[in-house]
């Protein structure tokens, strides 16, 4: 496995890339913005290729580099079902898992921190955010955070997990890189309290300031989702009125370019195809799938995620290939769902 721990210096913040070998797909765990071209410069010098980004909550002390990363690479953006983004490709909730090629990430809610804080479970290790640090917890003064939510993130999840549990958390300002679950359970003073009551109290009065870019960081990192409407000034664009009144026709192809997992989870659109976003433009390509569905039969191409982001690239993607005909759902198929579409079981 290829595993790097990549440090700002600026904010404290631990950022994490991994991928099974070489070649390969691979992950990011809390970027940067400002780091942004040297994680770009290291996926290139290990020759991987950036499938998924992933924030463990929203970050008050930096800005995300979640935005740019898929701007560059057009990787799917990851965050828990209660982030406060406007938009990411992925929203995933307890008992999700995160996949790339070789690798999973099992996903628990931990809120606590804030109200949007996840962990990220891969084997060996566990990657914290701010929920568990080292030889310290998150604060939980600001973001909806909860000293008793905390406790029982803490407590009745990540303790649960083996002793020997690699901890990488997402911030360390005393230059700790890794700990263990056993560690933490016996010195993280923190954690050697005797009740719920006796944390609660004890991070109350913690009397911490602010962190120096919350004002900015915050705002910045809730607006976070690729530009739809610039898709919709091209005309590319359908509303999910338009894309109900299509679906059926003869003519038109709907895409389905979720996971396996998330059309399990909230169902399909009737007489949809499946062709994964990561397989794009393998896809479209001469001999693709969907390019030969184009200009064989000469079918419309309709393209919806969960919600529209990815369909938004997929559909710029396919219009730069000479399918102008291509559109995609607006707003995915969160949107397609709230216009009372019909959605079926995935096969």
């Amino acid at each position: 496995m290829i595993f790097r721990q990549l440090y700002d210096s600026v904010s404290g913040t631990y950022t994490y890339l991994l991928a099974s070998r070489r070649g390969g797909e691979a992950l990011i765990l809390d970027p940067v913005l400002e780091k942004v071209e040297r994680y770009l410069q290291l996926v290139h010098e290990l020759d991987l290729r950036l499938v998924k980004a992933v924030d463990t909550h929203l970050h008050a002390d930096h800005i995300t580099g979640l935005g740019a990363l898929r701007d560059r690479t057009h990787c799917i953006t990851v965050m828990g079902e209660h982030t406060h983004a406007d938009v990411v490709s992925m929203r995933v909730a307890e008992g999700d898992r995160i996949d790339i090629e070789g690798l999973r990430l099992d996903v628990l809610y931990t809120p606590g921190h804030t109200d949007d804080s996840y962990c990220f479970v891969l084997a060996d290790r566990v990657f914290t955010g701010d929920t568990l640090l080292i030889r310290g917890t998150g604060r939980t003064d600001f973001q909806n955070g909860d000293a008793r939510a905390q406790y029982d993130s803490i407590f009745n999840k990540l303790l649960r997990l083996p002793d020997e549990t690699l901890i990488y958390p997402a911030h360390d300002y005393k230059g700790d890189t890794v700990s263990t679950i056993g560690e933490e359970k016996h010195f993280n003073p923190r954690l050697q309290v005797k009740s719920i009551e006796e944390y609660v109290d004890l991070m109350n009065n913690l009397k911490l300031s602010n962190p120096k870019m919350m004002d900015v960081a915050v705002p910045a990192n809730m607006h976070v989702g690729l530009r739809q409407q610039e898709i919709a000034r091209k005309g590319w664009a359908l509303s999910a009125a338009d894309a109900i009144a299509l679906a059926g026709r003869s003519g038109v192809a709907l895409i389905d370019l979720r996971e396996k997992g998330e059309r399990e989870k909230h169902g399909i659109i009737p007489g949809s195809l499946h062709a994964p976003y990561p397989d794009l433009q393998e896809n479209i390509g001469t001999g693709g799938m969907l390019h030969e569905l184009a200009v064989a039969t000469g079918k419309r191409l309709i393209f919806y995620c969960a919600f529209g982001e990815r369909s938004a690239m997929a559909v710029q993607a396919a219009q730069d290939a000479g399918f102008k005909s291509a559109r995609h759902i607006e707003g995915g198929i969160d949107a397609w769902k709230k216009a009372d579409g019909p959605l079926v079981r995935a096969q």
